[in-house]
């Protein structure tokens, strides 16, 4: 028996009109454990006339009192977040300590958002002009919607929809269908904090649903997160239609160490930023830039250490590293490994063909390390998406910073080394957008923002943190002058102080 899993709308679960499914798997075992509905565009429709039917009085509540609902909703996730991270390991394969350090990062925006009231703050200015005062105002768009990838399926969500719902809009989710099951333990969790219905909505789908969410002329804004071909065709989609744009694309992200880095520590970084998650995460090290000799040092360091990899069920804690998402993304990444290995790359550990006993039928593959990789490879112009850690190598730290200004993607990167000097030029000089020194994974805090440049991101505002209350929420100006103050006689020139 597999459990149906259905949209959710206007406050409670339903199949809506939807006629088709997908299977839902755990990674673990290669066993189907449900079936997520696909919806067809009226579906979508439903959950917009919801989300539109909710927005006027929503919009109108006080931003203390929705920040209170949310305050409600805090306290539930976080009663709740093993539950939500059991979710995770079971569909997407992540160990379950790093499912519930996703919860954590998601927690943490939804306590950026409990701050709402100050953040829509506007600005006033007494006497712009005589008699005439000016302020400003920030106000909620109306219906937005989210479109998530798998593999953060609690915390990419919840950096969109704390932070819209609290600033007074309505949200649509269209999670990914490879694990849904999360995004509806948290919309319960959003009925049981109170929230009216139709304020937080879940859609799930396929391009149906997702074509249908950019052209519908009551969605104000799209949020999405995902690879750079779809997200540079929604971003056009969804602009030329006029509406606001947020579009997260993908990554390639190099850490350069420096001769003068501490190798135990740098080693740490690196085989937990590439092979944590699976690197399946947008913001994995999948290139290490290494200058100078220090190759030499620590090349060997690192296939020793990959080969040594404890690689099981995410549900054991001992996992470091669990199951690929899927067979599909399995055969992908195995595709990308003998790519490299066709082209010349040193193929230092080969993960192809892991298994854990008892589990065969699971979506398995170990760690995997390439040596002398070049800038003309695939395995290094491509975003991989699994465990593959390519080396490179460059004589100087110039070199090293031109590789990366080079590529197409500017997610994150990082730098590891002693040297302040080398360390400031790098943040001042990297055309990244998310910059570590020191450290693997740069992922901003709360009040930060998230976002890369180059065709990791279309779009001019990053996600959830200021940005994030920006991209949610329009300015409006207001002057104001009572008619004690003006002056009799029409005016024919552009106003000025006066």
């Amino acid at each position: 028996m597999t459990a149906q899993i259905p949209h959710y709308v206007n406050g409670q679960r339903s199949a809506g009109q939807s006629t088709r499914s997908q299977a839902v798997t755990n990674p673990a075992t290669g066993q189907v454990t449900g079936q997520v509905m696909l919806a067809e565009v009226v579906d979508v429709d439903v959950a917009v006339a919801a989300a539109q039917a909710a927005f006027p009085a929503w919009a109108n509540m006080p931003p203390i009192r929705r920040a209170r609902l949310m305050n409600e909703f805090l306290r539930l996730v976080r009663e709740n977040k093993e539950a939500l991270a059991t979710a995770i390991t079971q569909e997407h394969g992540k160990v379950f300590t790093d499912a519930c350090g996703e919860v954590e990062r998601g927690i943490d925006i939804i306590e950026f958002a409990c701050g709402m009231p100050q953040l829509l703050k506007g600005d006033y200015t007494e006497q712009v002009s005589t008699g005439i005062d000016n302020w400003t105002v920030r106000q909620p768009l109306g219906v937005v919607a989210g479109i998530t990838p798998f593999n953060f399926p609690v915390m990419v969500p919840m950096w969109m929809f704390p932070v819209a719902i609290a600033a007074g809009n309505t949200f649509i989710l269209k999670p990914s269908p490879t694990d849904p099951t999360a995004s509806l333990l948290y919309a319960d969790l959003m009925k049981q904090a109170g929230f009216p219905d139709g304020v937080f909505n879940v859609v799930h789908g396929d391009k149906v649903a997702v074509d249908a969410l950019i052209d519908h002329p009551d969605v104000k804004a799209i949020s999405f997160v995902g690879s750079t071909p779809i997200a540079n065709a929604i971003y056009e989609r969804g602009a030329k239609q006029g509406k606001r744009v947020q579009a997260l694309g993908g990554a390639k992200n190099h850490m350069m160490v420096m001769p003068d880095a501490d190798l135990e520590k740098t080693v740490d970084a690196l085989i937990g930023a590439a092979y944590g998650s699976a690197g399946e995460r947008c913001m994995a090290i999948s290139v290490a830039v290494l200058v100078g000799d220090v190759a030499d040092q620590i090349v060997p360091m690192l296939a020793q250490r990959c080969r040594e990899l404890n690689i099981t069920d995410g549900m054991d804690l001992a996992a470091e590293m669990g199951p690929i998402v899927t067979a599909q993304a399995k055969e992908r990444i195995e595709g990308y490994i003998q790519a490299g290995a066709d082209e010349g790359a040193e193929l230092l550990v080969d993960g192809r063909g892991f298994t854990v006993a008892g589990q065969e039928e699971g979506f398995w593959l170990g760690g995997s390390l390439f040596d002398r990789v070049t800038p003309d490879m695939k395995i290094y112009l491509e975003e991989i998406f699994g465990p593959v850690l390519a080396c490179v190598r460059v004589d100087t730290f110039a070199e090293g910073l031109q590789l990366i200004n080079d590529h197409e993607f500017g997610n994150g990167v990082s730098l590891f080394t002693r040297d302040g000097n080398v360390a400031r030029e790098f943040q001042r000089q990297v055309q990244v957008g998310m910059v570590g020194i020191n450290v693997p994974i740069p992922v901003p805090m709360a009040w930060q923002g998230f976002g890369g440049w180059k065709r990791s991101l279309f779009g001019d505002m990053h996600a959830y943190g200021e940005e994030g209350v920006r991209f949610y929420t329009k300015q409006k100006s207001v002057m104001q002058r009572w008619p004690e103050s003006i002056e009799k006689g029409a005016e024919f020139v552009m106003p000025t102080a006066k």
